[in-house]
């Protein structure tokens, strides 16, 4: 938008526009310099301690939440409220981006932090699939009785590990070593409480190796110093990754196109004085709020905010600067209502009247080097740059609104094509990359699930199931290339018809895809005992738990095996 204000006051004089750019590109600076001194000399703070205690929240609850599902499905919460739990935990961890750019922009700390906070929220984000998994592998071997004593007494002895706080490095390994022993193997024909169990064991790995990471990462964030791949123990590392929604980017774009064009009929067609300012903030307004999902209301708040600061710029331009002389009389005058905006602007629900009030009433005074106080064009740029935000709001509300309900549905849908095209082959290459994507959109959808219908906040509270069939999805895909036979051509089938299934509208997937991962599971038992048909195995087992849930165990034991 800082094109729209350098360029729109010159439209009548384009021949001094270089001169323009120039003076605004060296006020810019100076205002960046002066704010970056400000911020570095006057009482600064780092973002650490406050990330740190923030993620401590949070481990606080996701401990609960993997103490309940170690203790099986009677410690556990009601469905609702562990959904939602799930939801919030992602949601919180997405929140911690922003002091995370914070800490990434405090002086010295830029690499350190970067190096530090982006494994960090990485590993945060990985406890939400891994604990929903191994919740759900307790819960199906406890339903079934299939959970041996050793296994129970190991559960209870990381509930109790994972709730303590001293040096745990020595009781991990420990820990693996009891999980090694406990682990079943996969011999041919294996039955479904074996394969149950397997998967359960690969989940405790993963759950005592997140949590040495996440205790080492908060060390190094407190620390200042960057922690070393080797210093971690899940070893799954993925590059960075966002979702990045450039249909929604490309509408505001034209919301903001629409808006400008718009000002500028009436502004031409009128012949408005000083009406330069109508398209002006208009660009300004549509840029500002251009990633929330209902960009008019927070425009016209705005709006009404330049109203404010209208008043508080007249009397100060008219009363207040015709008796000011001096560099520090001005200081004292303008510190007052300055002050108040940055009071206000760290308050959640005044912030937007404070900064409002302090960007339009800094812009409309308009200091210069001397005092020219001249009422007609002061009224004349009040009355344009309030009918620009109008004008906006309105154009936003016809083209570009969607609400939170409609951004929510438009997440799932992307969350499901997600996982077709990962059955097909493309997208992330990897698993956990693939969940990074998804659990970042998991993080979006959290806020706005209010405002959706119950029966979409039911699928999305869901989503942490759809995180692990993609993780599981990539992961068979991979290990299919090392299969051969019957056992590859069953796993291509699994995979054509989950690509095709989550490409429909439906909610469920049909039980043609379940015959067919039964069958896969038959046809990869058969195969030739390796590492990969280990991981088909695992990894067959997760999507059959994440897309039939209810469904009946696969291959059943005899009748005479539930007598007994």
């Amino acid at each position: 938008y800082t094109a729209a204000l350098i360029g729109f006051p010159a439209v009548d004089d384009p021949g001094t526009i270089f001169d323009t750019a120039v003076a605004r590109a060296e006020e810019i600076s100076l205002g960046i310099l002066c704010a970056g001194l400000a911020a570095t000399l006057v009482l600064p703070q780092s973002a650490a301690p406050v990330i740190a205690g923030r993620l401590d929240l949070w481990l606080a609850e996701a401990r609960a939440w993997t103490l309940a599902a170690l203790n099986g499905p009677r410690a556990s919460q009601a469905g609702d409220d562990s959904r939602a739990r799930r939801v919030r935990l992602a949601s919180d961890a997405i929140a911690l981006d922003g002091l995370g750019l914070a800490m990434r922009n405090e002086a010295g700390g830029a690499e350190s932090a970067a190096a530090t906070f982006a494994p960090l929220r990485q590993h945060m984000l990985m406890v939400l699939p891994i604990v929903a998994a191994l919740a759900d592998r307790v819960c199906a071997l406890d339903r079934a009785g299939a959970l041996p004593v050793q296994v129970r007494a190991l559960l209870s002895d990381i509930a109790l590990w994972l709730a303590g706080e001293g040096d745990c490095a020595a009781e991990a390994a420990r820990l693996r070593t009891r999980i090694d022993a406990v682990e079943p193997p996969l011999g041919r024909d294996p039955d479904w409480k074996t394969l149950l169990l397997a998967s359960l064991t690969a989940r405790l790995r993963d759950v005592v190796d997140l949590r040495l990471d996440l205790r080492a990462l908060r060390g190094h964030l407190l620390a200042g110093t960057p922690p070393t791949p080797l210093a971690l123990t899940y070893t799954a590392q993925v590059r960075r990754v966002r979702h990045r929604d450039h249909g929604l980017a490309a509408l505001s774009a034209f919301g903001a196109f629409a808006s400008i064009l718009v000002c500028c009929a009436v502004w031409i067609a009128t012949g408005w004085p000083d009406g330069a300012a109508a398209p002006m903030m208009a660009a300004v307004t549509c840029c500002l709020f251009a990633a929330l999902d209902d960009p008019a209301q927070p425009i016209l708040g705005f709006a009404n905010s330049a109203i404010v600061g209208a008043i508080v710029a007249g009397f100060y331009l008219f009363a207040v600067l015709p008796v000011v002389t001096t560099f520090e009389m001005l200081a004292l005058a303008l510190a007052p209502p300055l002050i108040l905006c940055g009071l206000m602007m760290t308050q959640p629900r005044l912030m937007p009247m404070g900064m409002g009030a302090a960007v339009n009433g800094s812009t409309l005074i308009a200091l210069q080097n001397g005092y020219t106080g001249d009422f007609a064009p002061f009224a004349n740029s009040v009355l344009a740059s309030v009918a620009g935000m109008w004008i906006a709001a309105v154009v936003i509300r016809l083209v570009r609104s969607l609400g939170a309900g409609r951004i929510a549905r438009r997440l799932l849908r992307i969350n499901r094509r997600s996982l077709a095209t990962a059955a097909e082959g493309g997208g992330a290459g990897h698993g956990l990359e693939l969940a990074a994507l998804m659990l970042d959109r998991v993080g979006l959808i959290a806020p706005r699930l209010a405002a959706i219908p119950a029966d979409d906040a039911a699928a999305a509270g869901d989503l942490l199931a759809d995180v692990r069939v993609g993780i599981n999805l990539v992961e068979v895909r991979r290990v299919r290339r090392r299969l051969a036979g019957q056992a590859r051509r069953s796993i291509d089938e699994v995979l054509a018809l989950v690509a095709q299934q989550m490409r429909r509208r439906a909610a469920m997937p049909g039980p043609d895809l379940l015959c067919a991962l039964d069958a896969s599971l038959d046809a990869v038992a058969a195969a030739v005992d390796s590492p990969e048909r280990k991981a088909a195995l695992i990894g067959l087992t997760g999507l059959r738990r994440g897309l039939f849930p209810d469904a009946p165990a696969y291959r059943a034991p005899p009748p005479q095996e539930i007598a007994a």
